[in-house]
């Protein structure tokens, strides 16, 4: 008989809310939710598959903040598997070091929750006889600079050995190093497959042996965008594995472009916009895709969009309601009048305070000073992770100060301009 597992790890259930412009209460609501039901649909594929085990590695929580109720729900999805006789690998980790009740929670008698340096769990005795084997290292502390390698015992003889491990590999953008270890290092330890987590992105690293980062299974922001998924292994009698990923996420979060060149009236936009979503829509196998939309290109619209920017956001936002699922989370507005290379031109007056402000005050010394000055005083007001994500380093707080200072700037223009044209009239 072969042995059948679902992979997955960073489900973070009950994260917060992470994007300040999910000010859609509905919408709000559905992102909170996701994690849960990513959760549930997880134990949906394990016993509509009848697989013989779940492997989660690491972030089954989502920090300090995790509430009791959220264990309770955890703890109800597994007994789910438990009455199929489903056996459950758990590691921890960095951010379920943090939960306050993890300790606390007396979990089903088919979880298997790894700590520390143990013996490996015999999971089945495939149909040759041959033995599979789990091992498995969790975190104990919130910082893990080394490698967690070390801990492991080597593989069983003759068997087959599944590690488990939360680690950010070499390294990864937009995640800290934990456990950090490389390819090679985890091939040279001679397992058959190593089931990571950890890294929110998946990838296959290996094929023999087997090493897989299943990504997470449902994104929380527009920085997790595409469909999330889980790994569904076979370990055939003859020791030979076979992989494939299964999409769960409730939700998806994608970028879009609407290049608005050419479009002369308001009619006209919402019908590109509309045309534009029908077409991702269809595209996309989700419930809800939940999107970020640029309006770009050469319009004579470009002053009018960034001044009822708001008025724009429900306009697009109606269209997409025309759409089942369909969710606008923000709307940016990288649009240019005809005949220039800014975002903005206008009346005579306008054009020069414009180019006076591109051309002197915005590369400005001493404009640059003051705003590095108001940039560092917000980012102290703001959680550590944030701040690591807007300005992880010098570089990326300049071409913040930069990306900030050219749209405010824009968008003050848009306003003298409209209100300039309104006055003409």
């Amino acid at each position: 008989m072969p042995f059948r597992f679902v992979h997955t790890a960073d489900l973070h259930l009950d994260s917060p809310l992470r994007s300040l412009a999910l000010k859609n209460a509905d919408l709000a609501e559905l992102v909170r939710g996701a994690t849960r039901t990513a959760l549930s649909r997880i134990v949906d594929l394990c016993l509509s598959e009848n697989v013989d085990a779940l492997l989660i590695a690491g972030d089954l929580y989502d920090g300090s903040q995790t509430s009791m109720n959220t264990a309770l729900y955890l703890a109800s999805e597994l007994r789910r598997l438990e009455a199929a006789s489903i056996r459950v690998f758990v590691i921890r980790g960095n951010h379920d070091s943090q939960s306050s009740i993890k300790k606390e929670l007396t979990l089903p008698s088919n979880v298997h929750l790894f700590s520390g340096r143990v013996k490996p769990i015999a999971a089945k005795t495939l149909g040759n006889g041959r033995e599979v084997y789990i091992h498995g290292v969790g975190f104990d502390n919130h910082h893990a600079p080394d490698s967690l390698l070390p801990s492991f015992s080597a593989g069983v003889a003759d068997a087959i050995n599944i590690g488990m491990l939360h680690t950010s590999l070499a390294g990864s953008a937009g995640h800290d190093p934990y456990a950090p270890c490389s390819i090679s290092d985890l091939i040279g330890h001679g397992f058959d497959y190593w089931a990571l987590g950890h890294v929110h992105l998946r990838q296959v690293h290996s094929e023999k042996p087997l090493i897989v980062m299943p990504g997470m299974p449902q994104g929380r922001d527009i920085n997790e965008a595409g469909a999330k998924s889980v790994t569904m292994v076979t370990i055939a009698d003859d020791g030979a594995f076979a992989h494939e990923e299964r999409v769960i996420g409730q939700a998806m979060f994608q970028r879009v472009e609407v290049d608005l060149t050419g479009v002369e009236d308001w009619r006209q936009m919402t019908d590109r916009v509309r045309e534009s979503l029908s077409v991702l829509r269809a595209a996309a196998d989700t419930d809800h895709l939940i999107l970020r939309m640029t309006v770009s290109g050469s319009t004579p619209l470009a002053w009018k969009l960034r001044r009822d920017a708001d008025f724009l956001l429900a306009e697009i936002c109606n269209v997409a309601a025309g759409f089942d699922g369909c969710w606008i989370e923000k709307v940016d507005i990288e649009c240019r009048s005809p005949g220039t290379d800014t975002a903005l031109a206008g009346p005579d007056p306008v054009e020069e305070l414009a180019a006076l402000i591109r051309s002197d005050v915005l590369l400005s010394h001493a404009f640059r000073q003051e705003a590095a000055a108001v940039l560092n005083e917000l980012l102290l007001q703001m959680p550590r992770e944030v701040r690591d994500r807007l300005a992880g380093d010098e570089a990326a707080a300049i071409d913040l100060l930069q990306s900030a200072a050219s749209g405010g700037s824009d968008d003050v223009l848009a306003y003298l301009h409209g209100s300039d044209a309104e006055a003409a009239r």
